[in-house]
């Protein structure tokens, strides 16, 4: 069951479908937002909204995989469902390559949709959630000072202070100062936790 904020987006040239699909997850608690064309659905997108996007797959204009890729293109990916009438292996193939939750071939279940809504709402809390650490931690990274930066290179990297002064044509208190401001600008104590960070930022020694 949903909490109220999760919203399907439900692609479908057939207006029987949408009308069906629509019924069967209101019934479970979900929003739903109905659209009968790709260009429909990009005209009215609001990405920053938790939710999936089902989609058939053969629909005219732009496909279902073209819209995937759409979806795909810029900020935190969209998860998607496909559906269609005649799937295929190449097709269902590439979908899943791109990252699709499910590729299902109608007439699908009422449970199966629900169950693979489920785990697309799963999916997408949990990259919303990195997607909100990623953005505090860059956030804390844009308020380092230039020397601040390398100094967070060299420590990532498992040097020690005599060496990044060495390193970096300066003395060892002055490192320690730079090392102390940078990981207090961060929030971290330890080096362990500093390298946590980094990684998440895709930051390599």
């Amino acid at each position: 069951m949903t909490d109220g904020t999760f919203t399907v987006f439900l692609v479908d040239d057939d207006a029987g479908v949408l009308k069906a699909v629509s019924r069967l997850l209101r019934g479970r608690g979900y929003k739903v937002r109905s659209y009968a064309s790709s260009r429909e659905f990009l005209a009215h997108h609001e990405a920053d909204l938790p939710g999936c996007a089902v989609l058939d797959v053969g629909m005219p204009d732009l496909d279902g995989l073209a819209l995937q890729q759409a979806l795909t293109a810029g900020g935190p990916h969209r998860p998607v469902i496909f559906i269609t009438g005649k799937g295929d292996i190449p097709t269902s193939v590439r979908a899943m390559k791109a990252g699709a939750v499910d590729f299902l071939t109608k007439p699908v279940p009422g449970e199966v949709l629900v169950e693979a809504v489920a785990r697309a709402q799963r999916k997408d809390a949990e990259a919303r959630k990195l997607h909100g650490e990623l953005s505090a931690i860059n956030a804390k990274l844009a308020t380092l000072t230039p020397r601040e930066r390398e100094v967070l290179g060299h420590v990532v990297a498992g040097r020690l202070n005599k060496q990044i002064a060495g390193d970096l044509g300066t003395v060892e208190k002055t490192i320690k100062v730079h090392r102390s401001r940078m990981m207090e600008k961060l929030g971290v104590r330890t080096v362990a936790d500093l390298v946590r960070l980094a990684e998440k930022a895709g930051i390599s020694a």
